[in-house]
């Protein structure tokens, strides 16, 4: 891999949460391809709820470039930073599976996201491959609620981040 290379980094921003320009609002000014994987919250402004768009993970986004073009943001911005392996090696996600992960939160309108410690054995007891609609092809473990009907595919980013959405039964083999 050279520094010219095109790919997914996994990057850090250090804004505070409520912070008015967070990193990936920097990026989509600069036109860099980004992605951070959002919640619906509640919040209240001036006396009336409204419904936002928040990070997941605040600190936690993907960024789709070369080191050519992000080590001299990097170095202007202190508060926005490569994750790295052991050894100083930035952490980097393959194309597939960056675009198959955003693939199955965007297709979903109400995606559940998990952090690695949040997803416990029993979570990834049935595998099951999708047969049809908009994720033919996906694999992953079947996630169900105890008292739910509603039936879930659960795709991962290992060692970051899992997603559960939601996926209509007639669509799921169970392998």
């Amino acid at each position: 891999m050279t520094d010219s290379d095109i790919q997914w980094f996994v990057m850090r921003d250090l804004t505070h949460y409520h912070s008015k320009s967070p990193a990936y609002k920097m990026l989509d000014g600069l036109k860099i391809e980004n992605f951070t994987p959002k919640v619906q919250k509640l919040v209240v402004r001036g006396g009336k709820r409204e419904r936002i768009e928040v990070p997941f993970i605040h600190d936690l986004l993907f960024v789709h470039d070369s080191r050519l073009t992000l080590d001299p943001i990097v170095e202007k911005v202190p508060t926005f930073q490569y994750r790295f392996l052991k050894g100083r090696i930035p952490m980097i996600v393959r194309d597939k599976e960056i675009e198959q992960f955003k693939k199955a939160v965007e297709s979903s309108e109400s995606p559940q996201f998990y952090r690695p410690q949040e997803i416990t054995p029993d979570m990834r007891k049935r595998k099951i491959r999708i047969i049809g609609g908009a994720l033919d092809g996906y694999e992953g473990t079947l996630v169900t609620m105890r008292g739910s009907k509603v039936k879930r595919l659960m795709v991962e980013l290992p060692t970051l981040l899992a997603a559960a959405i939601e996926v209509e039964p007639e669509y799921i083999e169970i392998l």
